[in-house]
């Protein structure tokens, strides 16, 4: 789970808007563009070239699982 504290300075790094847990609680997503970043072991992965958009998979995510 994500620190509040955390969550509340953690911004998108692409439009620079607020960020909130998603419902599964596997990732953070933008409140403006939807940009959702994956959590992984805890750790949020605020990467433009990790995040994805809902209905997509993680493209990480896939690479991982095809390895």
């Amino acid at each position: 789970m994500i620190d509040k504290e955390l969550l509340e300075v953690l911004a998108c790094p692409v439009c620079k808007e607020p960020v909130e847990l998603t419902a599964d609680g596997k990732g953070l997503k933008c409140v403006k563009c939807g940009r959702i970043y994956p959590i992984r072991d805890g750790i949020p992965i605020m990467l433009e070239e990790e995040a994805y958009f809902e209905g997509e998979e993680s493209s990480s995510s896939e690479a991982e699982e095809t390895g």
